[in-house]
């Protein structure tokens, strides 16, 4: 059945579980097809209790490693097609199959699972720890959003450094600010392990018992190299070179502060995703022609969050980083939507432009506070003010 699957295009997917103990530590084993160079093979994923390992085999070759498999070190196989789905089992030493309707009307093309081989795979160890995904993989409940986030993250991190002088590093410090419960933190140490780089990374958190808890979870799951820190974004002393900065949903001035942080430390690249915008609302005072927006709390909310992270773009470019401003996830996952993304540039535009488009911008619409610009030194002698 894998082998007619598989050559006339209904293979979806095919998974490997309850182990033998022949290797103790080997769990399950994700099977899919890709379209290689030298042709069709069967991508074998073996989840290992603290790493995972993917072997591709030829399809003319797949049958026999699936049976190996299974006389060796599974009991149970779950082949999904388009024309059906069949269940072994080996229990007490007998053989059976079931069959039932397909869950999957349409196989996955190859050439996309080739793609999304280099995004986070469902069965990294780690998201089983943090309670984002169960034993097979799949999203626990309530966890779907939360899963599509973490894997959406490693997909605009692997663009990111693709296009930034980060592309052919072979080892970098990689610091994320304000990181919470550590699902990005591990997302980003398996990213730069998948790709084979030795990265050093750390994550800043304020909360003792979430330091404790994920310095736990790094260890039980082989990351050797990620560590979590006490402390808060604003005081963390995190060196005075590193290659990235993260500093997703660090609230109010503390993303400031990160990227204060990331400039300071000369980052190659910052990614920040912004959250509760509130400083520039309470210290600005918008000119008459926006009266009838910030007469209303959530349109005033809303120009608050643009105008806020106008300022910290254009201030990034004034320190020599090109910038950019995206949704990275769709508002219905999250209303924490947004990401900047700073690239170092090898050669800094001329900031004297950008400080004039700094200063009429803060003129217009009145603002006599903003964080980020008051730690970076850009702050105008005198503050702007509207009559």
């Amino acid at each position: 059945m894998l082998a007619a699957a598989l050559r006339e295009g209904t293979f979806v997917k095919i998974t490997l579980s309850r182990s033998r103990g022949a290797q103790p530590d080997l769990r399950n084993v994700y099977g899919r097809a890709v379209e290689l160079r030298s042709g069709p093979h069967l991508s074998l994923v073996y989840r290992h209790a603290t790493r995972d390992v993917t072997k591709n085999c030829p399809q003319d070759e797949a049958v026999a490693a699936v049976e190996e498999l299974l006389a060796k070190d599974f009991l149970d196989a779950h082949l999904f097609t388009t024309g059906g789905d069949w269940q072994f089992r080996c229990v007490g030493g007998k053989e059976a199959l079931k069959a039932s309707r397909p869950v999957f009307v349409t196989a996955p093309s190859p050439e996309h699972n080739r793609e999304k081989q280099k995004a986070l795979n469902s069965a990294a160890p780690f998201l089983q720890h943090l309670g984002v995904v169960s034993a097979t993989g799949e999203a626990r409940p309530a966890m779907a959003d939360k899963l599509r986030q973490i894997q959406r993250f490693v997909e605009i991190l692997g663009h990111s450094v693709n296009g930034s002088a980060l592309r052919d590093c072979k080892s970098c410090r990689v610091v994320d600010m304000g990181a919470g419960k550590g699902y990005l933190t591990f997302a980003t140490a398996q990213f730069f392990r998948d790709r084979g780089v030795e990265a050093r990374v750390t994550g800043v958190e304020a909360r003792a018992d979430l330091v404790a808890a994920t310095n736990r979870t790094a260890k039980e799951t082989g990351f050797d190299l990620l560590d979590f820190v006490q402390g808060t974004i604003e005081s963390a002393e995190i060196g005075s070179s590193i290659d990235l900065l993260i500093a997703l949903h660090a609230c109010d001035t503390a993303t400031d502060d990160a990227l204060a942080q990331g400039i300071a430390a000369g980052a190659s690249l910052i990614l920040a995703s912004p959250c509760c915008h509130k400083e520039v609302r309470s210290h600005w005072n918008p000119p008459e022609i926006l009266r009838d927006v910030v007469t209303h709390g959530i349109l005033a909310e809303r120009e608050a969050e643009i105008v806020t992270d106008s300022i910290r773009a254009l201030l990034l470019e004034i320190h020599g980083y090109k910038t950019s401003v995206f949704e990275f996830i769709s508002a219905d996952h999250t209303g924490k939507n947004l990401m900047i993304s700073a690239q170092k540039r090898a050669t800094p535009l001329d900031p004297e432009p950008l400080r004039a488009r700094l200063q009429a911008l803060l003129e217009f619409y009145g603002i006599r506070k903003q964080r980020l610009a008051e730690r970076l030194g850009e702050w105008p002698e005198e503050s702007p003010v509207v009559s």
